[in-house]
């Protein structure tokens, strides 16, 4: 071989190792790659609302700024949601000491609002929307809370950037579009609603330029005078006066007493990794037995979305959520048995429950130790490592929460209230100034020298969900936007067999599925309504470089924050 020849074959032999890496490199099932920066990361559901909450990075923010700031954003982009009518829960990692604190920022139902009251009513069954599903809304009590606490931007600075574009619009998103045109029918039932969000009595489209002009008085007030405004000051009056022409049973004290509370998170170990929910009224606890359960099977040997993977995980999510639907409530009016709950005494008892042949339809709680008988979501990490894991809800998406809007106040109360029981037997049964069961969590997770701040919306999805983007990191090794981007699935009801699955999952599994006696329910690729939609920020503190996933089964994105720079910096 001439040594011209040579030279040929050695080009030829490098593009061909290269090109093979490339292709390597394209050919995943990620639907896109992490956002890794230095500097502080956003992510939210909203491209948006994340730039928002970069801003206020780059203007000297901390995590809790941008959250804050992010979460106003929403509520004034995706008000079928979330907004200041419903509740917020957040984890929020603090660098300087390393330690977690958690806030339970869920309102109270009214004082005279109970199981006896609506009995004599006629009402038999808890309400699912209107008035009198409504609780006190306990967004704005969180967002105070957490800025007197850790944050270093007052109300007027971090509510700016949503009260701008509430004057001004902004284009309606196309996943929100779809959610505000299936809400059409309930939205005309309330003239108030009607005139806020069917403007033209029309339901906005997609890329439409929406305003609110009262949102942004609302914020004004909040910005102006903080809680007080809206719990005791001029928007509190709204709220009363939008209670009593509808007959609800909301009164002032109501507001003007209701406090968010600080509490401690609660933890379990999965091969390594400590993970973190909430404590009870939330479901948080539902994903701790959940995982206890699944670590007593070799998933990382079985493989993503295997059948015996599959098949482990759905049997050990009815189990933990028989145990959580029993037992959970507002731990101030029922003893909850939590330790017994997240002991992995208890969950080995629970895993030998799981027939590996065939699918339970019928689960019944059990008895562990100490037994006394449509949301958002967002992850923000900043240039310290402060990081927070919040999310907040109306809770029902289509109806827009109760389906009333505060008239001249610019958002919709919540139907929070729809989760408590009628049934006197039960701890989560309806009592004035109680807590209902909550659906929303966020959590946390951290192994050496990582944390990440994760989580996942979607009603009774959330801590099955948790449990499998959990999963995905430790047993399957992906990285936070490779494990939002698996396909999952979601068994939204308590009994039966019947369960929601990505079309992406293989029909030979599905086929296998069926023969151990589970019901799926196909779903598109991507489905948000099924599978909620997940956020995700993770800090490597020896590096100190941060990570940021956004689900692509909504329309949001993780931004990160710019390097701050001078102008002759770059002339230079």
């Amino acid at each position: 071989m001439t040594r011209h020849s040579s030279q040929i074959a050695a080009v030829a032999a490098s593009l061909l190792f290269y090109g093979s890496s490339a292709l390597i490199a394209q050919d995943r099932s990620q639907s896109r790659s992490m956002v890794a920066s230095t500097g502080g990361i956003v992510a939210s559901e909203s491209v948006l609302a994340s730039e928002v909450g970069a801003r206020i990075l780059e203007s000297g923010g901390n995590a809790i700024d941008a959250a804050v700031a992010t979460n106003a954003m929403m509520g004034l982009i995706a008000p079928m949601n979330d907004g200041i009518g419903g509740d917020l829960f957040a984890i929020v990692y603090e660098a300087k000491t390393g330690k977690l604190y958690g806030l339970n920022a869920s309102g109270w139902a009214p004082a005279t609002l109970t199981a006896e009251y609506l009995r004599n009513k006629g009402i038999t069954t808890m309400p699912q929307r209107g008035i009198h599903s409504v609780t006190v809304p306990g967004t704005v009590d969180g967002w105070s809370k957490l800025l007197q606490r850790f944050g270093t931007k007052t109300f007027a600075d971090v509510l700016a950037p949503a009260i701008r574009y509430a004057e001004v619009g902004f284009p309606v998103g196309e996943v929100v579009s779809v959610y505000w045109r299936d809400s059409e029918n309930i939205l005309k039932e309330d003239s108030a609603t009607a005139a806020l969000y069917l403007p033209g009595g029309k339901v906005p489209a997609s890329g439409q330029v929406f305003k609110n002009p009262e949102l942004a008085w609302t914020y004004r007030q909040i910005a102006a005078t903080g809680r007080e405004a809206f719990y005791a000051g001029a928007v509190s009056k709204k709220i009363l006066a939008t209670f009593a022409a509808h007959g609800g049973s909301m009164r002032a004290p109501d507001l003007a007493e209701y406090q968010a509370e600080w509490v401690t998170p609660i933890s379990t170990t999965y091969h390594g990794w400590t993970v973190y929910e909430l404590p009870p009224n939330g479901q948080g606890i539902a994903a701790l037995e959940m995982l206890n359960i699944m670590e007593q099977f070799p998933l990382g040997q079985w493989g993503q979305n295997s059948l015996r993977a599959l098949h482990t995980m759905i049997e050990a999510k009815k189990l933990a959520y028989a145990d959580m639907i029993r037992y959970d409530a507002d731990p101030r009016f029922a003893k909850i048995p939590v330790e017994g709950l997240r002991s992995k005494e208890f969950a080995g008892v629970r895993a030998k429950l799981i027939d590996p042949a065939k699918a339970n339809c019928i689960v019944d709680a059990g008895v562990p130790p100490g037994v006394d008988n449509g949301t958002t979501y967002l992850s923000v990490v900043d240039r310290e490592g402060n990081m927070v894991s919040l999310i907040q809800s109306n809770f029902a998406t289509v109806g827009f929460g109760s389906g009333l809007a505060v008239a001249g106040a610019g958002f919709v109360l919540q139907n929070r209230g729809g989760l408590f029981t009628l049934d006197r037997s039960h701890p989560n049964v309806l009592a004035g100034r109680k807590r209902p069961v909550h659906t929303i969590i966020p959590a946390f997770m951290e192994r050496g020298d990582t944390r990440i701040a994760f989580g996942i919306m979607g009603g009774w999805n959330q801590a099955q969900a948790h449990a499998q983007f959990v999963s995905n990191v430790v047993d399957f090794g992906m990285n936070i936007q490779a494990a939002l981007d698996a396909p999952r699935f979601s068994k939204e009801t308590f009994p039966g067999c019947d369960v929601n699955f990505e079309s992406r999952i293989a029909d030979s599994t599905l086929r296998a599925l069926k023969a151990l006696g589970h019901e799926p329910v196909m779903r598109g690729d991507f489905s948000s309504t099924r599978m909620g939609s997940g956020q995700a920020v993770s800090r490597n503190f020896t590096t100190r470089v941060n990570l940021g996933a956004s689900d692509p089964r909504k329309d949001g994105a993780a931004i990160a924050q710019l390097v701050p720079f001078r102008e002759r910096e770059i002339r230079e």
